[in-house]
């Protein structure tokens, strides 16, 4: 019985971190991983907020991977508390809008306000991570937990 154990347990090791599965994972994120990414967000803040928005900002903990990662604003002003986008770091969400005109951190924050645990996705244009243009579609999925608003985002 144990020999059978520790015969699967190594030939999960080896499937996991074999190169075909480093292979199939592309260079961006996918809506199911941004997903699984904001659920791991909303434990780690229910479970400490202090240290799950330091490690947010510093891409720590799994925080950060290619494109994903999360962001978080205060409910009650809109202003970001935790992003690893410098730039964004204590402004206020609801004056973010993409190139098109689009007022999406208007929608960011308005997803925030629905009841916790309320999954929204806003739709937006966005630069990919290290450059200006082009402009690509991209979608977060934003909820509220406890007095912020958090989200990650994924390309499409």
């Amino acid at each position: 019985m144990i020999r059978r154990l520790m015969i699967a347990a190594a030939a999960a090791t080896v499937l996991t971190l074999s190169p075909t599965v480093f292979a199939q994972q592309g260079p961006i994120g996918t809506a199911q991983e941004a997903r699984a990414m904001l659920d791991k967000a909303v434990a780690a803040v229910k479970a400490d907020e202090a240290v799950a928005l330091a490690m947010f900002n510093k891409g720590e903990g799994g925080f950060r991977d290619r494109d994903l990662y999360p962001f978080c604003f205060r409910v009650a002003d809109g202003i970001n508390v935790a992003t690893p986008l410098a730039v964004l770091s204590g402004s206020d969400i609801r004056a973010l809008k993409d190139p098109t005109g689009k007022m999406f951190g208007q929608e960011l924050y308005a997803a925030a306000q629905n009841p916790e645990g309320q999954v929204t996705e806003v739709e937006y244009m966005f630069p990919k991570p290290g450059t200006k243009e082009p402009l690509f579609p991209k979608a977060s999925f934003v909820t509220k937990v406890r007095d912020l608003g958090c989200g990650v985002g994924h390309y499409k």
